[in-house]
């Protein structure tokens, strides 16, 4: 009875007795589960991954699959679609809801009207009713491949999709890779070192322009020293579609603006309260100083503003990854819509389900803690 005294003592004991309740519950719940199971003679664990699916994917750009391949081959290209529009959406998301959200804040009264509207009515009507008007859009009022909308040379836009050129593959195109990585590693460093200068001496460098210098020029520089070997694959009207060069399906096109558009309107709030959580007095100093408004932004709002931002921003990384999941609905080819295929077909809902619940909270927790981590990073340290 003497360690009940202690605080710290009573503290971990109602922790241990919590987690312990937990697992018990668990551990009921999985022998429950089990038990119903055998007794109905349903099968259960993932041996059924290794056998073949027997249905096609209408969508695999980074990954071959055909019906004979087995069902856990099937689940990563449901997988790799998943994060391919979750990837893209959240890159194209945030730039479209940084300047929704500066656009409120404009002093263009036309523009900070529109902005406003833009918001409150894609924030206030649902996403899956977005993603149904987007696909009708797409689907019902483009024309046909042989009447394509030709805005760009080798560019078409039909109810088939975008078409647009491709790259020809070629061995030189993983060492740009490379050099881009390597570029972008002294980037980072030439803006380190810019910022301890900066804080020593007080004057400027322009690290942004030059590490974009450094991390273009250098993979600019192997493409011309290789004979800048470039070939694009034109995509060609073969039949009653298009053939060759890089197609967007509707599906993929219906899902990912719906997603970015539905998001950047979060995200547009969201930058407008950091930027306004920023006090007066730091624009105020910015002009004393003779910074334009542009340099102001960019040195003295932002940076302040992003300690706001981010948290918030994170959120809407998460939900607009999970939302991802209504691709079912219009039929694009994701993890959930997958999944729920092999379950129609095997009978394994359980562990598709825990598949499924999985891979989410693993994707989750992945942009969580890159986001916590980028946090921390912009957290004013006491000295």
């Amino acid at each position: 009875m003497q360690i009940l005294r202690s605080g710290r003592s009573r503290a971990l004991l109602f922790q241990f007795l919590a987690l312990a309740a937990v697992l018990g519950a668990l551990a009921y719940l999985v022998h429950n589960t089990m038990a119903n199971l055998e007794t109905r003679k349903i099968a259960s664990g993932f041996a059924f991954l290794a056998r073949e699916a027997g249905f096609e994917i209408g969508e695999s750009p980074f990954l071959a699959y055909s019906a004979a391949d087995h069902y856990g081959r099937a689940l990563l290209v449901g997988l790799l679609n998943t994060i391919r529009v979750a990837v893209v959406g959240i890159v194209l998301a945030t730039v479209l809801g940084t300047l929704v959200g500066l656009a409120r804040l404009s002093s263009n009264w036309l523009l900070a009207r529109l902005a406003s509207i833009y918001v409150e009515v894609i924030r206030n009507v649902p996403l899956l009713v977005q993603l149904f008007f987007w696909y009708v859009v797409i689907t019902e009022n483009l024309p046909g491949p042989r009447d394509a909308a030709n805005p760009l040379p080798n560019v078409f836009l039909s109810n088939r999709g975008i078409a647009m050129p491709g790259v020809e593959p070629h061995p030189l195109y993983g060492w740009l890779l490379i050099t881009f990585i390597a570029g972008l590693i002294v980037a980072g460093l030439v803006a380190r070192w810019a910022r301890a200068r900066q804080a020593r001496s007080g004057q400027p460098f322009a690290s942004f322009w030059v590490g974009c210098g450094i991390a273009l020029g250098l993979p600019l520089a192997v493409f011309l020293v290789a004979g800048a070997p470039l070939q694009l694959d034109a995509p060609q009207l073969s039949g009653f579609n298009f053939e060759g060069g890089v197609v967007l399906t509707p599906e993929y096109a219906t899902l990912l603006i719906g997603l970015v558009t539905y998001t950047a309107a979060f995200i547009g709030e969201i930058v407008r309260a950091g930027i306004l959580a920023v006090q007066r007095g730091q624009f105020e100093a910015a002009n004393a100083l003779g910074l334009s408004r542009r340099l102001t932004l960019r040195l003295v709002v932002l940076p302040q503003a992003l300690r706001v931002i981010i948290p918030p921003l994170t959120s809407q990384y998460l939900n607009l990854t999970k939302n991802s999941s209504l691709a079912v609905a219009i039929g694009y080819p994701d993890l959930v819509s997958i999944a729920n295929t092999s379950i129609n077909q095997n009978g394994q809902a359980i562990e598709g389900i825990a598949i499924i619940m999985a891979v989410y909270l693993s994707v989750s927790l992945s942009i969580s803690a890159f986001m916590n981590w980028y946090n921390q990073r912009l957290a004013l340290v006491e000295r």
